[in-house]
């Protein structure tokens, strides 16, 4: 394969129609399993009545002494929990690639905990539909203080209940993690730990303009989603008004450092386009003294529903709520794609080593460039592709940077990615959206026109790497997938720039490189 820098076009790569047809496949038959709660294993009381929001608890029929506690939005109050489950095991985990199938009970609600699981281990599962939701009252806000207020309300209200002990817990993915920050950071009465399953935690940076590009994909399916909620903004809205970080933005970003307790963090490296970077952001920013970063490459829901995320989630609760011997989890559980699953001290690993892999005429290469060197291209129609053959087995774990010297004609839309190669073939990932064709890393950046030098961030991600493997980084001024739903990295979409030309330079006096964190 050749290393020595060339034309590419990166919504371009092998395997498209045998994933279509897989995905296909998976539509007819999603891969999720929901079972039917059995008699008399718990009772359900609902819309029960908590100050401004309205809750459903779930609790052994011989009523428990502990509490798991969560919140969720509703957008709509007369749907049922069964309704849910059967929605949820549609659309749109009928669209993912798992290779894996997952199971919950048909009481469990969108990327919630299951309270039949919850029941099972001693605890009472509390539901709640926040402001503006379902069957509360008032208006509802987006990722504001107002929904921490609310959640942390909801967790004093629990602890004070005859069915509890006094300790809660929060537990959740992706919407129901992002309130988990907000909540626990006012430190209410009661909670004793949080669960933030792949939550992230800057909304402007890590979903709606990753490097200033605007997300035009999943947004608009969210929003689609909210219609009948009561809310006081368009986060849409916004985020096409506002293009620029201001106050507004800033105010949407939960005080991570003033949590407290302890926290099971899970930030995996298969949601670059929306909670990989927040979540590990927020894991190293916790002020609790107990945190445990739980790392993956696999599918979002599969992983959560999956037999040994449920079991260190036990482990961790049942030390937290219940006084149990279990012992502490690691500190990272950190899984390498291709070298298995291992824990480490810190994140990230003490002995990953920030190398540089420089732009040079033969290829990206540990020693810098000796000739000047350019490379033009379309910023609509091509792209730009570069790689380097691997000299040894090594491990690529943390997050990546890319230094380029580049001149653009007009205003660019830039988009890098990192991607495997073996044996001539293209090497997929686990992505966001349950996309099954994903690369290893990915980073976006705005760029106004002229010359300059970039930074381009690319997100974390833990990879082994084999000896003779062909490690490729790609440039292009376009999103790096077809917007195809059945090829394409549906819903994402990042909108492209005005078409014009971008040139990428290096050389002795414009040093360009790709730095790697490398485990040898």
């Amino acid at each position: 394969m050749n290393d020595a820098p060339g034309d590419d076009r990166p919504w371009k790569r092998p395997g498209a129609r045998a994933y279509a047809k897989r995905r296909l496949r998976g539509i007819r038959r999603p891969p999720v399993t929901v079972t039917a709660v059995p008699d008399g294993l718990l009772v359900v009381d609902r819309d029960v009545p908590v100050p401004r929001v309205t809750a459903r608890c779930s609790a052994p029929t011989c009523t428990g002494r502990r509490t798991a506690c969560r919140d969720r939005w509703c957008s709509a109050p007369t749907r049922t929990a069964r309704t849910t489950c059967r929605t949820a095991s549609r659309a749109p985990t009928g669209c993912c690639d798992s290779r894996r199938r997952w199971r919950f009970s048909n009481l469990t609600s969108w990327e919630a905990p299951d309270p039949a699981w919850c029941v099972e281990n001693g605890w009472v599962a509390v539901n709640a539909d926040l402001r503006g939701a379902g069957t509360s009252d008032g208006t509802g806000s987006l990722l504001s203080a107002q929904e921490g207020e609310d959640v942390a309300d909801l967790v004093e209200w629990a602890a004070q209940q005859p069915w509890c002990n006094g300790r809660v817990a929060m537990m959740g993915v992706s919407y129901l993690a992002i309130t988990q920050w907000r909540a626990a950071a006012l430190r209410p009465r009661g909670l004793r730990a949080i669960v933030v399953w792949e939550g992230f935690t800057d909304a402007y940076r890590d979903l709606l303009r990753p490097g200033g590009v605007r997300e035009d994909g999943f947004l608009k399916i969210w929003s689609a989603g909210l219609r009948g909620t009561r809310l006081t903004y368009d986060l849409a809205e916004e985020n096409r008004s506002r293009p620029e970080y201001d106050d507004f933005w800033a105010a949407l970003v939960p005080a991570v450092e003033r949590i407290e307790v302890p926290a099971l963090v899970c930030g995996s490296f298969s949601d670059n386009n929306l909670h990989s970077r927040g979540s590990i952001r927020g894991f190293e920013r916790l002020g609790s003294t107990e945190r445990h970063l739980w790392t993956h490459r696999g599918g979002k829901w599969a992983t959560f529903y999956g037999a040994e995320a449920r079991r260190d989630q036990r482990a961790f609760l049942r030390r937290h709520l219940d006084d149990s011997d279990d012992p502490p989890l690691p500190a990272v559980r950190l899984e390498v794609a291709g070298a298995g699953v291992r824990s480490e001290a810190q994140w990230p690993p003490a002995d990953a080593v920030p190398t540089r892999l420089h732009l040079t005429g033969t290829g990206l290469s540990p020693e810098p460039a000796t000739e000047p060197g350019a490379h033009a291209f379309d910023t609509r129609r091509g792209g730009f592709r570069i790689g380097w053959t691997v000299p040894e087995d090594v491990e690529v774990v943390g997050p990546m940077l890319l230094h380029l010297p580049l001149e653009t004609t007009r205003d660019l839309t830039l988009f890098a990615g990192v991607e495997l190669w073996r044996d001539g073939r293209y090497v997929p990932f686990e992505g966001s959206y349950g996309f099954g064709r994903d690369r290893v890393t990915t980073g976006w950046l705005r760029v106004p026109s002229g010359a300059r030098e970039v930074d381009v961030e690319l997100g974390p991600s833990a990879t082994r790497l084999r000896a003779g493997d062909h490690l490729r980084l790609v440039v292009a001024g376009r999103w790096l997938w077809p917007r195809n739903p059945l090829t394409g990295q549906f819903p994402a979409w990042y909108p492209p720039g005005p078409r014009g030309r971008c040139t990428l330079a290096w050389g002795p006096q414009q040093e360009a490189f790709l730095e790697l964190p490398l485990i040898s």
